[in-house]
């Protein structure tokens, strides 16, 4: 009888856990304790998950990645890093032409902030035009128009 009404409870309560359903019983007139309350939900696979998932970002459809048909249209940059056998770190900035494959600019240095990024790029682009797309690891940047 108990745990059919601990099932009852648990049904038309979805959010209750066993401390809550065990307070309504006691209302009831139910002689338990938390404990055996505790016992009864678990044995009838009621249990409710302590924490709400993370809120995500909104689902939204994947757009078809563009594929390029020329030259410069998409390039790739991404970093690499190692370190030397004298334990130095250094960093690499490779940036690839997605369709013909070719390093459009590899750089090598200690590290690199931003400007350092901007300056290899700018030289990049002044030497063979700008991409329509570039992609990062994460991030896609399109060329504004001029």
């Amino acid at each position: 009888m108990l745990r059919a009404r601990i099932k009852e409870i648990a049904s038309a309560r979805v959010r209750y856990g066993y401390r809550r359903i065990g307070v309504l019983l006691r209302r009831e007139g139910f002689k338990v304790n938390d404990k055996r309350v505790y016992r009864l939900y678990a044995l009838e696979g009621l249990s409710l998950r302590a924490k709400l998932p993370p809120r995500r970002r909104a689902a939204t459809p994947r757009s078809q990645r563009f594929i390029p048909d020329a030259v410069n249209q998409v390039w790739s940059m991404d970093f690499m890093h190692d370190r030397l056998a004298d334990n130095r770190p250094h960093r690499l900035l490779t940036v690839v032409d997605i369709y013909s494959r070719e390093c459009v600019a590899l750089e090598v240095a200690p590290r690199f902030c931003s400007d350092d990024v901007v300056s290899v790029l700018q030289r990049a682009c002044r030497d063979r035009g700008a991409p329509k797309i570039l992609r990062c690891d994460r991030h896609r940047i399109r060329r504004q128009a001029a």
